[in-house]
């Protein structure tokens, strides 16, 4: 039942957009693939740059056949289900939460606002977004959608592929922005994530790397929300308008996935 649900339901997305090609809205908003542009917001993954998480595995690529000797080109992929850019599925944290196969495709489908912090994170990088800064947002940019991912642009993308994206101390501390605890309390109280929705970011984790605890993601899973962390090009990304899709293999109980992310952006 779970998949032929997901089934219709990426038929019915699908339709939306198709329909919207004239300019208007299709399912749950969707928008019109002519009058936007795609994006793709993911690092491509390189044994030879891609950063993991402390502890994770390694990214590693195997040539397994080539043309020449076999006749076709194959390798054999190494990964952790959180390598590179990629998305966190509730049961992340949460055994009792839905994990990546259980999850409905519209959790993966959903409109886009981007919080830029740059300049905070570089005066600090231990830098947390303030329910201020959110508020402030709006007042600029109208209320953030219900059912959003809200994704933070830190600049970090820029480290991608260099010892400077962990940005450890002389203590051996990794120092990555992120969301404030309050902040992500007061978009789901508010509504903002609504009953699905996102936190995005181009850093490990959508919490600062200070917070051991993980309280946010921990939040965030705990309210059937997803992650979407590594993102990449954000820059090509509007602060309102856009929708993003999120694709990856879906695994069975799977923690969440190495994604291609895109953003349909509106062509202005």
């Amino acid at each position: 039942m779970r998949r032929r649900s997901m089934l219709a339901g990426v038929a019915t997305t699908v339709g939306g957009m198709i329909a919207a090609g004239t300019g208007t809205a299709g399912a749950a908003g969707a928008p019109g693939l002519r009058d936007h542009r795609l994006v793709s917001l993911s690092h491509v993954n390189d044994p030879d740059r891609t950063n993991v998480y402390p502890g994770d595995p390694a990214f590693k690529l195997t040539t397994i056949t080539t043309v020449p000797e076999d006749g076709f080109y194959l390798q054999y992929v190494e990964q952790g289900e959180h390598t590179g850019t990629h998305w966190g599925a509730p049961a992340h944290f949460n055994s009792d939460e839905p994990a990546a196969d259980e999850l409905d495709v519209e959790d993966l489908f959903l409109p886009a606002v981007k919080i830029d912090v740059r300049d905070k994170a570089r005066r600090d990088a231990d830098y947390e977004v303030t329910v201020d800064d959110l508020q402030r947002w709006e007042r600029k940019h109208g209320r953030i959608p219900n059912e959003a991912a809200v994704i933070l642009w830190t600049g970090w993308e820029d480290r991608w592929g260099t010892p400077a994206f962990y940005n450890y101390d002389t203590q051996g501390r990794m120092h990555q922005p992120g969301f404030s605890l309050a902040a992500v309390q007061w978009l789901v109280r508010t509504g903002r994530l609504g009953r699905r929705g996102a936190l995005g970011t181009d850093t490990f984790s959508p919490e600062s790397a200070l917070d051991a605890e993980y309280r946010v993601s921990k939040l965030l899973y705990r309210e059937h929300r997803i992650s979407l962390e590594i993102l990449a090009n954000l820059a090509k990304l509007p602060e309102t308008g856009a929708h993003v899709l999120v694709g990856g293999t879906i695994n069975r109980r799977g923690s969440g996935s190495p994604a291609t992310v895109f953003a349909f952006v509106p062509r202005r």
